[in-house]
């Protein structure tokens, strides 16, 4: 018997929201993780973009289709609706330019899913508040010195930079500290508050 593969919960959550057959390109896609399950479990037709090369060398051990490429730099080539969903885990907040990138996004697929760490989350407000110092916590995990994250953001702040550039949220989850992903309507102030990770399909 096949035994099942099993992805980190924000991962799943992401899955769970891409339709089977359908054709993806994850960008930022590390080792591969969530191409490879997609392909597996939802006979999805994915290729990869990954900056780091181990990251790509390890994909492409695994049988994946997967390229290396900056997404600052190298969606600007893809087509339009080249894809029926793009998918951007964990790395917005490590890009030059997200607002544009964002903007390449929906407008090279149908469907944009994109999730983002929350700095809002009330750990990181009250380790600021009584430490002083900027969080390091087991999902901020970096000093602030050498962090890969240039653009800190909130749920409430990507909600608003997307309804600022014209888009539609088609669904928005919040990832809690149990892994539990959760519906939020409008800005979410709880799940500002209490998510870990705010996840949004956003389309043109």
């Amino acid at each position: 018997m096949k035994q099942k593969t099993m992805l980190r919960k924000d991962l799943q959550a992401i899955g769970d929201m891409v339709a089977p057959g359908s054709t993806l390109i994850d960008v930022g896609c590390g080792e591969g993780d969530l191409l490879a399950w997609l392909q597996s479990e939802k006979k999805v037709s994915g290729r990869g973009i990954e900056l780091s090369a181990g990251g790509v060398n390890r994909c492409i051990a695994r049988g994946l289709s997967v390229i290396q490429g900056d997404a600052d730099a190298d969606l600007q080539y893809y087509p339009d609706k080249a894809y029926d969903y793009v998918v951007l885990s964990q790395t917005l907040q490590t890009l030059k330019n997200p607002k544009e990138v964002l903007e390449h996004l929906v407008r090279i697929a149908n469907h944009a899913i994109v999730s983002v760490p929350n700095f809002g989350h009330w750990k990181n407000r009250l380790y600021l508040a009584t430490v002083g110092r900027m969080p390091v916590t087991r999902t901020l995990s970096y000093q602030w010195y050498d962090t890969p994250n240039i653009h800190f953001c909130t749920i409430t702040d990507f909600i608003v930079l997307v309804e600022a550039l014209g888009f539609t949220i088609e669904n928005r989850l919040y990832v809690t500290d149990q892994g539990a992903a959760g519906y939020f309507k409008n800005h979410g102030f709880l799940a500002n508050l209490f998510g870990q990770q705010g996840i949004f399909m956003i389309r043109k």
